[in-house]
């Protein structure tokens, strides 16, 4: 069964940092890209970072560049996004998804997205 499980979310101050896991079964991780999203209450899912199944190469939205980095371990099926100095604009339930294509921003493009994991930024 295709599954993406993220975790590492939580509660942390303005400024802080926090580490999501987005792992996965079911599937060869190697072969795909993945993204993260991000939908805050009111909002649209919104695409925050993506890194490709070729050569790992990196994508970040404006808003969290130089502030988040994303990464993956293939052989632990996982894909991690550091987040540092975290805003309260931050704030929102954080997803991961897999596109067996190049990486993009259009959430359509993605399939079997996890539960996602509640990231809240507040002093």
């Amino acid at each position: 069964q295709v599954q993406l499980v993220e975790s590492g979310g939580g509660l942390m101050q303005p400024g802080g940092s926090l580490r999501l896991s987005c792992t996965a079964s079911g599937f060869t991780l190697d072969y795909y890209a993945i993204g993260w999203f991000r939908q805050a209450p009111g909002k649209e899912r919104e695409g925050v970072s993506c890194i490709s199944s070729s050569d790992d190469s990196t994508f970040y939205t404006s808003s969290v560049e130089g502030r988040f980095t994303i990464s993956r371990d293939n052989a632990k099926k996982t894909v991690y996004l550091q987040m540092n100095s975290l805003k309260p604009e931050d704030t929102a339930i954080y997803y991961c998804a897999r596109d067996f294509g190049p990486c993009g921003w259009d959430p359509e493009d993605f399939e079997s997205w996890g539960q996602g994991t509640q990231v809240t930024v507040s002093s």
